[in-house]
């Protein structure tokens, strides 16, 4: 039994400080952590919605998103960045209609 000890007590180390280095999104589009909580107001797509429209889109992990106003579709976006098969992508929902704006690879100047 002594030697499944150490093999287990390590994999539950590695385990436990996986977890508290894995970013945490916010809860919701009013969180103060949320970037664009300042224009949720304007948003007739939750971003619990917008979160399921960009994976729908794009299957994977999402690692950042924020709120912003941009050009395209009501100029009032969700902009997500998707980590899928090894790479980032990034998913534009439309924050009033849940359009899927764009769907490409994040590129070496993103934002």
């Amino acid at each position: 039994m002594r030697h499944f000890f150490y093999p287990l007590a390590a994999l539950a180390a590695l385990a436990t400080t996986a977890v508290a280095t894995a970013k945490t999104l916010p809860t919701s589009e009013t969180s103060p952590a949320f970037s664009g909580h300042r224009l949720a107001h304007l948003a007739s797509i939750t971003l619990v919605q917008a979160r399921a429209i960009a994976l729908k889109a794009r299957p994977g992990a999402i690692t950042d998103e924020e709120l912003e106003r941009e050009r395209g579709g009501s100029g009032l976006r969700y902009s997500f960045d998707v980590q899928s098969a090894g790479k980032t992508w990034e998913v534009g929902v439309d924050a009033k209609t849940g359009a899927v704006l764009e769907n490409d690879r994040e590129g070496p100047g993103a934002d």
